[in-house]
């Protein structure tokens, strides 16, 4: 009798994620990234959620316990995804952190509860990307006092969400047409009407630099689709250039400045006039009669 309801479980979990030509998620992804897959369920504990991938159970929540790698093979041997699985509590929706090659492939969701069975299929694709350019450090230096610009180059969408830190310190996030900026006391006092955020790009601007401005920036993007998420990180790295003079020594310099050039200015002026005005003396010559 359990065999019987098994099998049928799996037909029409085939049948409602589309193995029999319905079609599957596509979900393209760079080495590195972070990936949500969705279930577009809210559990409420009574569903037994169970995730597969090529076959093998890698997660389930039954009530209210959650499990990942729960498979020998996902366990142990080649330890694909040991401490990079995470699973939702509220919908068993699942993550994948650090993605790599070796994790692309079919991604299997069941949901058996009382009154239904349900699935989905996800085919993520990974794409590679080289050790340097995963590890790639956006440098920029400026001097103390100029704007810079930390841009992200991509295009951003309305549903994706972009968070600015500056050491771990969250600075700037743009969710939907909202911006916030600053909303950490320690921001506001260092940042304070410094930081602009483009809408479109995510791109930071910091104007009228300082030394203390230095340091990592951090921009944790979030893709949002309606099955799945993709959070993808950038990092740049700023140097603020101190000029070495405070800004009363560098007004000190241009008042001695205009002042040696006024006082060069007097001294030709009276040069000029003293050779016009004195008069040239001539050599008379005296002869004795």
């Amino acid at each position: 009798m359990n065999l019987l309801f098994n099998s049928l479980s799996v037909i029409l979990i085939f049948l409602n994620n589309g193995v029999f030509g319905v079609g599957s998620d596509e979900v393209s992804v760079m080495e590195g990234d972070s990936v949500t897959l969705n279930t577009g369920v809210k559990t409420n504990q009574q569903e037994d959620i169970k995730w597969y991938f090529k076959d093998t159970r890698i997660a389930q929540i039954n009530g209210d316990l959650n499990k990942t790698c729960t498979d020998v093979q996902c366990n142990e041997g080649t330890e694909r995804f040991r401490g990079r699985l995470k699973l939702d509590h509220q919908t068993g929706s699942l993550t994948i952190r650090n993605i790599n090659t070796i994790d692309f492939g079919l991604y299997e969701l069941k949901i058996i509860s009382r009154s239904s069975i349900s699935g989905k299929i996800f085919n993520v694709s990974v794409h590679g990307v080289s050790a340097a350019k995963q590890d790639e450090v956006k440098r920029k230096s400026v001097k103390e006092g100029e704007s810079v610009t930390l841009d992200p180059v991509v295009i951003r969408k309305p549903s994706d969400v972009m968070m600015w830190y500056f050491n771990d310190i969250l600075i700037a996030e743009i969710t939907g047409d909202l911006s916030k900026i600053c909303t950490d006391v320690q921001c506001k006092e260092r940042f304070r009407d410094r930081l602009k955020l483009d809408h479109q790009t995510g791109s930071l601007n910091i104007t009228n630099t300082r030394n203390t401005d230095s340091g990592e920036y951090k921009l944790q993007m979030i893709f949002n689709n309606s099955s799945f998420s993709i959070t993808r990180v950038k990092r740049f790295n700023l140097t603020v250039i101190n000029s070495g003079l405070s800004s009363g020594a560098v007004a000190g310099i241009v008042v001695a400045v205009v002042l040696l050039v006024s006082a060069v200015i007097t001294a030709a002026v009276i040069y000029y006039r003293h050779k016009i005005y004195t008069p040239v003396q001539q050599n008379v010559s005296i002869t004795n009669s």
